[in-house]
């Protein structure tokens, strides 16, 4: 079966559950872990399911589905508990989804397709964009200002307090990132430590927090939010957990002048701006993007996993089922985001090292060039909007190959020098120093603070190569949260 199409049974089980016909199924760009179906149904015919206002959608309904079932220690709810989210939200009157089927087997759930834009960039008069996030921001508070305990989700469990979910959750995190041989990524153990050992001391309201919040997971259309996305990463807690996710989706995709946004969610949720919280929750944030999935086995670190992605897409499956280029950049930007979060919390005031020079070209480096360009004549010949998303993906991709096979290898030297300053000696590879590494770092024989530094530099001259890959992104960072006045 191809990624393009959708199974019988999913067909058959949603014509089913809304009583109509299904007339056409599209995949669409985006989607994050599960991919996202245009369906078209027949609301004219005489439906015989038990569905109330199909008719009311023109027919227009969306699908979230995984062909995959969710590993049992995942970051990411099941989409049955994700509507539970969405129904117990709509029914406290939050613009979300209506919610027509569940299926009670396979990760698949048939919502409402509610009408508007995802993209906040997209937005070109500036002050609709301000109208446009000015509504987010009220949608937010009144999710803050909700009463957890009154609402119904049992798929979350109880509402304790903010410190025992956080720790709840730095539990979860080393338990998806830890093998079954025992082993854990070096940064995710420094950051997970560090988490546990800096728990706010904060005991006021606890809120359910969306998790991944802000442009890019929820829908505008004519200055305002028609319907909050994407709730597979809530949780209750603390509310700056929440803002932290909200900046971290400004890097993202830009959201006004966060500073502001922030002033007016004070006022509306009663909850006041903590900066120092929401520099832990950032630390947070990424910490959890980086173990979304359980560590199976030996193989690739987390902070690899650009290099384990493209190794799994090239040899493991037979057809792509992802934008493997989107999925290189932004793992990228958030390894660069991380460090740059434990840099702020842990004082270090790193800056950039010295970064790789180009060799001498080789004599088919001018291929490169070829492959962009007749990209560009085929891009706007291609009227699928996700095959056009993917050829974009495959640009990226060949540029960060130009750049690794330019200057790869002094890249990798200079990381061998930075293992070798720490260790004391010169490891016979790249892969057996970093190993090396990770073990000194683990029995503290290299400090917490010296193995940050070197995964500075090891990101950031990462980041470097991929500069022409990332484009805008590789210039952006976290926002500030307040004025300087």
């Amino acid at each position: 079966m191809s990624s393009l199409t959708l199974p019988a049974a999913i067909l058959e089980w949603m014509e089913k559950a809304v009583g109509h016909p299904v007339l056409s199924a599209t995949r669409i760009p985006g989607g994050g872990t599960r991919q996202g179906w245009f369906i078209d149904v027949d609301a004219s015919s005489n439906g015989n399911g038990n569905t109330d206002g199909i008719g009311d959608t023109g027919g227009k309904l969306f699908l979230r589905y995984s062909p995959q079932p969710l590993p049992a220690r995942s970051a990411f709810h099941r989409l049955a508990t994700e509507a539970e989210v969405i129904r117990a939200l709509g029914g406290a009157g939050i613009a979300v989804p209506a919610v027509y089927a569940v299926h009670p087997v396979e990760e698949a759930v048939l919502l409402e397709r509610v009408p508007g834009d995802t993209w906040f960039y997209r937005l070109r008069d500036p002050d609709e964009q301000v109208r446009v996030a000015q509504d987010f921001i009220r949608s937010l508070a009144k999710v803050h200002r909700l009463d957890p305990a009154r609402l119904d989700i049992p798929g979350l469990g109880p509402v304790r307090s903010a410190r025992e979910h956080a720790l709840e959750r730095i539990a979860q995190i080393r338990r998806r990132a830890t093998a079954p041989d025992g082993s854990i990524d070096p940064l995710v153990r420094l950051s997970a430590d560090w988490l546990e050992a800096h728990v706010p001391d904060y005991d006021g309201p606890v809120v359910l927090v969306q998790g991944d919040t802000g442009p890019g997971n929820f829908l505008y259309q004519d200055g305002r939010v028609t319907a909050v996305l994407d709730w597979e990463l809530c949780h209750f807690g603390d509310p700056m957990d929440d803002i932290a996710w909200l900046s971290l989706r400004t890097v993202q995709d830009t959201f006004t002048h966060l500073p502001d946004r922030l002033a007016e969610y004070e006022k509306l949720s009663g909850h006041a701006i903590d900066v120092d919280r929401i520099r832990y929750y950032r630390v947070f944030a990424e910490t959890t993007m980086a173990t979304l999935t359980p560590h199976e086995g030996p193989g690739v670190p987390a902070v690899d996993g650009e290099q384990r992605a493209a190794e799994q897409s090239a040899a493991e499956k037979p057809a792509a089922e992802q934008d493997v280029g989107n999925l290189m950049l932004y793992l990228q930007l958030h390894r660069r985001l991380w460090l740059e979060a434990l840099n702020a919390v842990m004082g270090l005031e790193l800056t950039k090292p010295v970064m790789p020079e180009p060799a001498e070209p080789r004599d088919w480096q001018p291929l490169y060039a070829d492959v962009l360009a007749m990209l560009r004549t085929i891009t706007p010949r291609i009227t699928d909007p996700l095959a056009s998303q993917w050829l974009k993906g495959i640009a990226r991709m060949v540029r960060h190959l130009r750049e690794l096979d330019a200057c790869g290898r002094e890249r990798d030297e200079l990381e061998q020098s930075d293992i070798a300053l720490l260790l004391g000696y010169h490891p016979s590879s790249l892969q057996a120093g970093r190993d090396a590494l990770a073990r000194a770092n683990a029995v503290r024989r290299v400090s917490d603070e010296d193995f940050t530094r070197y995964l500075w530099n090891r990101v950031m001259r990462d980041d470097h190569v991929m500069r022409h890959a990332s484009g805008a992104l590789h210039f952006r960072t976290w926002p500030p949260l307040t004025d300087v006045s």
